[in-house]
C-alpha cells in the first residue's frame, strides 16, 4: 500500500509542476504587469489572464489604465522635441479608440502651484470629428512631469463618459527612444 501512495504523491507533484508552468514566461511572452487589486480576494472565480496587463503600447509608450480597464492611454514623451503625445487605446492596449473630446487635460500637482495642460486632438480626414491621438509641445509640461514631487492625472471623455488615470512617475517611462 505505501507504494501506491508514493506513486499517487509523485503523480500529483508532476501535475502541479506542469500546471505551475502553464503561464508563458518565455522570451516571446508579451510584456505584462501584475494587477494588484488590494482587496485580498483569492481570484478563484476567473482565469490568470484577466490579471495580465500590457505595460507598453504600440508606440512604445507607457500605458495608463482608464476606467476599470475599459480603455488605456499610451503616454509618449519626446524630450528632444519637448512633446507629449497621448494615444487612446482599447482595453487590451493595442487598437486605437476614437473620442469626441477635442482635448486631453493633464493636471499636475507639485511645486509652487497646480498646473493644467490641454493636449489638442490630432484630426485626420477619416476621423469625422473624433480623435485618438492628442499632442502638446511644451518644455514646461515635460519638466513638470519629470519633477520628483509631481503627481499628474490625465482626464478625457470617451462616448460621453469621463475617464481619468494617473500618469506613472518614472523618469524613463514613455520616452521616445527613436523606435
Amino acid at each position: 500500500m505505501p507504494r501506491i501512495v508514493s506513486r499517487s504523491f509523485f503523480l500529483t507533484l508532476v501535475i502541479a509542476v506542469f500546471a505551475a508552468q502553464g503561464c508563458n514566461d518565455g522570451p516571446d511572452a508579451p510584456q505584462t504587469a501584475a494587477h494588484d487589486t488590494h482587496d485580498g480576494s483569492d481570484h478563484s472565480d476567473h482565469g490568470h489572464d484577466e490579471h495580465a496587463h500590457p505595460t507598453e503600447g504600440p508606440h512604445h509608450g507607457m500605458l495608463v489604465e482608464l476606467g476599470n480597464e475599459e480603455y488605456h492611454a499610451e503616454i509618449v514623451h519626446d524630450d528632444a522635441a519637448a512633446t507629449l503625445t497621448v494615444y487612446l487605446l482599447d482595453s487590451a492596449g493595442k487598437e486605437a479608440v476614437m473620442s469626441e473630446s477635442p482635448e486631453v487635460v493633464v493636471n499636475i500637482k507639485g511645486g509652487d502651484k497646480p498646473q493644467q495642460f490641454k493636449l489638442a486632438g490630432k484630426a485626420d480626414d477619416q476621423s469625422e470629428g473624433k480623435y485618438s491621438e492628442y499632442s502638446f509641445a511644451s518644455k514646461e509640461l515635460l519638466d513638470a512631469l519629470h519633477a520628483e514631487s509631481s503627481v499628474a492625472k490625465l482626464s478625457i471623455t470617451i462616448d460621453g463618459k469621463p475617464y481619468s488615470g494617473e500618469l506613472p512617475h518614472d523618469d524613463h517611462a514613455g520616452h521616445d527612444h527613436a523606435h
